[in-house]
């Protein structure tokens, strides 16, 4: 869901909702796309090893015995590849739609198949799409956090913090790199991201040696590899080993993007670089961090306290400050990646109808995907800054990450069911024993991480709770206002009939009116001719249509018919991935005899000024604020269609919920 341009790779089988086998990528183009997806897709997955050993550990008690060691990195093991193997790569990655994924991707893929907007479905998408947004919020300020402290563990370093007790160097560190990164993202990541890829990729060598280095000198850990050693550990530590699931879980909170960034780079260079580089060096760190504390353990002789850094501490103190710089590095594209993420999620749900129009910016002249919302970002960098003061630590922050996204995951996999019962067909019978694992290990996981409620889990559930009222109110009360506008205005037939017998005053040059239901007249046009009292010698009914596809191929983008000798509709078809340019699409109208000068024509906006209701019919006091709050800080539609200012006049009444 970051903002490159999509290489989107169909699914190749015949079942899938593509329905459409890809070609075999070209080389050069493949190896590319699978360097990118390094960089981008696998950022936060690929910067847990700095926390996820230590969280776990951590929970597993104060003092840790060998059993412990072993059992954890077992879960760790068989999270990734139940969880990200299985369950996204091999299989969620085929429920693409149109080569897209992601929660609201795959939503309106479910729309598509059932053929209207459920309750059900609407409860879904929404949730998975608010709950993002915690995500979003916490990823950047525990990935951070994680990497500077590692200066802890440089020698040098070491009695920095003692000089200073009442300023942690590590907390205003990570503060000036956070609020950097948010400064800078008005200019776009187009120059940067190149170095992602190359970046990421010495990251992944970089843990992958150190951790092989620890393996070598304790090979005995490589037997956690069989899950015997996670079910005993589990069996065994009873409430303790949900407490230990929870953080392991944190092993995987990148796994959505794998699915969500599909359709930026497709999915066999995805599925490639997860299955060929990605795992098998988060693997071979998380089995280096055990062998690293088991060796520590044989050392002490006994059981070792379970609260250290042992990514940092494993590395040798040599490399240990270059290894900090590169973990910085890394945890800062793992931070773009969510930032953008979040721009994308934004623009779609603005598409579908879920949010208020919002500024969007392009940052880059030939990537559609590179946009910037001031809005999100300001909310975004307020929120980070908040969680990094208030918690201080990347250990506290572990007990608020994990509920989100795991609420996420299952909302997914509900989704999921839907799709290969409804678009696939699948049978009752092979639909329950597919989805039915994948749901549980994601119910699991969910119960394990709600066991930390108390100690912050609450946070991303307050502000996912939040952006789910914005949402569904946005939503309700555009129903109720879309109702009151069809009761209010004639139908168009009619309308033009009366036209037709009481002819107004024509002037020259042709007028374009929105208006979101082409069956009726436009509350634009009455408004002209009831204070202008004239008609243009041209006149066009112009709907701007959002399918429940990414995009929308140009051939289809336009269609014209005329209505009468006076009128002509135009229909304007973008896909939810994409910004509607009005202007561009006129253009492409002179096909069909229509020739647009932006010179000589006139944009007609009906402007709604939302007031409180008198009744509560509606909706609630508090929704009704709400949703007048929304309207009055959506952003112009002249700028959201980008057409001409000057060619515009907004003809404005007042309206209630």
């Amino acid at each position: 869901m970051t903002g490159e341009p999509s290489a989107a790779a169909h699914s190749a089988d015949p079942s899938a909702p593509s329905g459409k086998a890809s070609p075999a990528p070209h080389a050069a183009g493949f190896w590319l796309s699978a360097l990118g997806s390094v960089g981008v897709v696998f950022g936060d997955i690929g910067t847990s090893p700095l926390y996820a050993f230590r969280q776990a550990l951590q929970a597993a008690g104060a003092a840790i015995r060998p059993d412990a060691v072993m059992g954890v990195v077992s879960l760790a093991l068989w999270a990734l590849i139940l969880v990200v193997t299985v369950k996204y790569v091999i299989f969620l990655m085929r429920a693409d739609n149109k080569g897209e994924g992601g929660v609201l991707s795959l939503m309106a893929l479910a729309q598509r198949a059932v053929g209207r907007r459920t309750t059900v479905l609407f409860i879904l998408g929404v949730t998975g799409a608010a709950l993002f947004y915690g995500d979003s919020v916490i990823t950047p300020a525990i990935s951070v956090l994680s990497a500077v402290e590692g200066l802890k563990t440089v020698p040098a370093l070491a009695n920095v913090e003692a000089l200073s007790p009442g300023a942690s160097y590590v907390l205003i560190l990570s503060l000036v790199i956070l609020v950097s990164l948010f400064l800078v993202q008005s200019r776009g990541t187009a120059k940067v991201a190149i170095f992602f890829g190359p970046i990421m990729l010495v990251w992944f060598a970089a843990i992958a040696i150190f951790g092989a280095m620890h393996i070598v000198s304790h090979p005995s850990v490589l037997l956690a590899i069989s899950p015997s050693f996670a079910v005993m550990f589990l069996i065994h530590h009873g409430f303790i080993g949900l407490l230990v699931l929870g953080s392991v879980f944190l092993t995987v909170t990148g796994a959505e993007a794998l699915y969500a960034d599909m359709g930026h780079f497709g999915r066999w260079p995805i599925q490639a670089s997860w299955l060929f580089l990605t795992l098998p060096c988060l693997a071979i760190n998380y089995l280096g961090q055990g062998a690293f504390a088991l060796d520590t353990i044989q050392a002490a002789h006994g059981a070792v306290v379970g609260d250290q850094d042992w990514f940092f501490q494993m590395t040798p103190e040599i490399f240990r400050a270059p290894m900090v710089i590169m973990a910085t590095a890394a945890t800062v594209i793992a931070s773009q990646a969510v930032i953008t993420g979040a721009f994308s999620l934004t623009n779609q749900a603005m598409q579908l109808g879920l949010l208020p129009r919002m500024v969007v910016r392009r940052t880059s002249e030939t990537a559609a995907g590179q946009i910037y919302l001031p809005q999100i970002n300001f909310m975004l960098l307020i929120g980070v800054v908040f969680l990094v003061a208030v918690f201080k630590t990347s250990d506290s922050l572990g007990q608020a990450y994990g509920l989100a996204v795991t609420g996420t995951m299952a909302v997914t996999t509900s989704l999921a069911f839907i799709v290969v019962r409804r678009q696939w067909k699948w049978p009752l019978w092979l639909a329950i024993p597919v989805i039915g694992p994948m749901l549980s290990l994601d119910l699991v996981f969910l119960g394990a991480n709600s066991l930390k409620l108390l100690s912050g889990a609450a946070l991303p559930l307050v502000l996912g709770a939040a952006l789910f009222l914005i949402m569904a109110t946005w939503v309700r009360g555009g129903d109720i206002l879309t109702r009151k506008t069809q009761r209010d205005t004639p139908p168009l037939d009619e309308f033009l009939g009366l036209l037709r017998d009481r002819p107004p005053h024509r002037v020259p040059g042709t007028a374009v009116y929105l208006t979101g239901d082409p069956d009726r007249a436009p509350g634009a046009l009455l408004h002209n001719l009831k204070h202008n009292k004239v008609l243009h010698k041209h006149n066009v009914i112009l709907t701007v249509e959002v399918a429940e596809t990414p995009r929308v191929p140009e051939e289809e983008r336009v269609s014209c018919a005329p209505i009468d000798a006076d009128f002509m509709a135009i229909r304007v078809r973008y896909g939810f991935m994409e910004s509607p340019n009005i202007p561009a699409a006129l253009s492409a109208c002179r096909k069909y005899g229509f020739s647009f000068d932006a010179m000589s024509t006139s944009f007609f906006l009906g402007r709604k000024t939302v007031v409180s209701a008198t009744s509560r019919k509606g909706l609630g006091r508090i929704q009704d604020r709400l949703f007048i709050l929304l309207s009055k800080n959506a952003a112009n539609p002249t700028d959201f269609f980008q057409i001409p200012p000057g060619r515009v006049l907004e003809m404005g009444t007042q309206v209630s919920v």
